[in-house]
């Protein structure tokens, strides 16, 4: 059944410029935004009218609807500002991970088909080296770092028109509604890459705002709540989990420019934060620091971990907080999320179906897996315009993604008798070891429970019999050590024996995108090409049988 309203919007006035407009005129004057680095602050009028500006500027560049623009810049105002800017002319914003450098940087602004980029100066260089070969592109636009930018000024670079940010957000008229509708193409968010050549997931207007007020609905958040995010812009996360819904519900937002697990207590305290998003292995990091006696000095109300860690007793009575999960993808949208009020024993599930979403678990023929049985997740909606329409230009992969009417997440999971959704792993993080499916991701957890594993990081690698063995690489907590012993005796009294790991290494910290995914590719690659840089377990002399107590 179509939701035809959510929170009180018609999906069909879903559009990122109507919002915008409409709490401009509810809350004036109200505080929307901080940016904490530089303890800027900006009302939901400011937010309008800033926004309205910056929208006049890039019409007089010649943008219009459907214009594609890329974006390169770190967490700071104008990441925001600017992607609400294109949506309210009606074009697609590309947000680019800002390590993006070379001919991967050049892959996202030319096969994306960017015709103009807003770059900070401090990343410029890096638009520069590629720029005699971007034949599409034919704007750049420079956030100074301070006021001015005393080394470039606006003009012609290597026939391509180069101007400041300031000049955009100096076009003060009213700002004429460009005709944008809840349906248009409003940005490209990209996937990390990791299997192939990073896809560009197309989301219309409607749905950028549709998974925030998913979020809303499920947190039961009003407009007194402030959101926080160290995450950075150009990622879903931080746009749908904490900028856009406290835009769609009038609440205040804090956006800090990165992840600091040293800082990131004493900001929530500073902002007096309600809501936070952790991903990947931020609790890890969290945990992994020295108790404080500030830990529990916070005003934390919603507290969402994807994933929640095995030692979540201990992290809720530290922090003094209430965990909650919930499941969704780039590529798709938000189909689960824990209840508020979901027992103890289904804590680690990372939740139910959504209201109009429908959960399978298939076999790699399609057919349903028998509940409590492991398969791929598969998903469909019935809120119309709620989910992504597709990966852009590759319409291959997404027929190959969206077969028989369902959406093929790549994830593996298991639905339980009461619904709940546990998810396992990646299909691709799946480990093959002498006939036995290894979840890489159930062996990192339960490593992360030793107390001197501050992070960790499981993947595959070949052995001398041709087949996969589990390699572990571990980060210790400060001012805590352990041995490779120690850790493979404390995973053989927790884990089954087949997924011991052979292989360890001990690194001073994990290589990481800045949304603080762990690139897991990076660390294979290098046991690949030199196996003398993990310590084998087997070649120590410790053997892991099947009756080993």
């Amino acid at each position: 059944m179509l939701r035809d309203k959510r929170l009180g919007y018609d999906i069909r006035e879903l559009t990122i410029g109507n919002v915008v407009a409409r709490q401009a005129e509810r809350f004036g004057d109200k505080h929307y935004l901080t940016f904490l680095p530089d303890r800027l602050q900006f009302t939901f009028a400011q937010l309008h009218s800033v926004t309205s500006s910056v929208a006049n500027g890039l019409r007089s560049l010649g943008l219009s609807r459907g214009s594609n623009v890329a974006m390169l810049m770190e967490n700071c105002p104008e990441s925001l500002f600017a992607l609400i800017a294109v949506g309210k002319i009606g074009g697609i914003a590309l947000p680019i991970n800002a390590g993006a450098r070379g001919a991967q940087l050049r892959y996202f602004i030319d096969f994306f088909d960017a015709v103009a980029i807003i770059v900070e100066e401090h990343l410029l260089e890096r638009v520069l080296e590629i720029l005699p070969n971007l034949s599409k592109l034919n704007t750049v636009v420079v956030i100074p770092q301070g006021s001015v930018m005393p080394e470039i000024e606006s003009g012609r670079l290597m026939g391509k028109i180069l101007l400041s940010y300031r000049e955009l957000e100096s076009h003060k008229d009213a700002f004429t509604d460009a005709g944008a509708r809840f349906s248009d193409l409003a940005m490209l968010a990209f996937t990390s890459g990791t299997t192939g050549p990073s896809k560009g997931n197309m989301h219309t207007q409607a749905k950028c705002l549709l998974n925030p007020i998913s979020h809303l609905e499920n947190w039961k958040a009003t407009s007194d709540d402030i959101f926080y995010t160290a995450l950075p812009a150009f990622h879903t996360n931080a746009l749908h989990a904490t900028l856009y819904p406290a835009l769609a519900i009038g609440g205040s937002a804090v956006l800090s420019r990165r992840f600091s697990a040293s800082n990131f207590w004493r900001e929530l305290r500073e902002t007096k934060a309600t809501a936070v998003n952790l991903l990947g292995s931020m609790s890890n990091m969290l945990w992994a620091q020295k108790p404080d006696p500030e830990d529990r000095k916070h005003f934390l109300r919603i507290c969402s971990a994807a994933p929640v860690p095995s030692f979540y007793v201990e992290f809720e009575e530290r922090f003094g907080l209430k965990m909650i999960s919930a499941y969704g993808l780039t590529d798709f949208g938000a189909p689960a999320s824990l209840p508020l009020d979901s027992p103890i024993e289904k804590k680690r599930a990372v939740g139910k179906a959504r209201t109009g979403w429908q959960i399978r678990i298939i076999d790699d023929d399609d057919f349903d897996m028998p509940t409590g049985q492991v398969g791929e997740i598969a998903l469909r909606t019935d809120n119309l315009w709620e989910a992504s329409l597709g990966y852009y230009k590759m319409p291959e992969r997404t027929l190959e993604a969206y077969r028989n009417g369902w959406w093929h997440t790549g994830d593996r999971g298991y639905l339980d008798d009461d619904g709940y959704l546990w998810f396992v792993d990646r299909k691709k993080d799946a480990i093959r070891r002498r006939g036995e499916n290894i979840s890489a991701f159930e062996v990192e957890q339960i490593m992360a429970t030793h107390d001197s594993v501050a992070d960790v990081a499981v993947f595959p690698v070949q052995s001398e019999m041709s087949e996969e063995e589990v390699c572990a690489v571990v980060v210790f907590r400060e001012g805590k050590q352990s041995t490779e012993a120690e850790l493979i005796e404390h995973c053989r009294i927790n884990m089954a024996y087949f997924m011991v790991p052979r292989y360890l290494r001990i690194l001073p910290e994990l290589p990481r995108t800045l949304t603080q995914k762990v690139e897991k590719y990076k660390l294979k690659e290098q046991a690949d090409a030199d196996p003398s840089l993990l310590w084998d377990r087997e070649k120590a002399g410790i053997v892991i049988r099947r009756d080993s107590r």
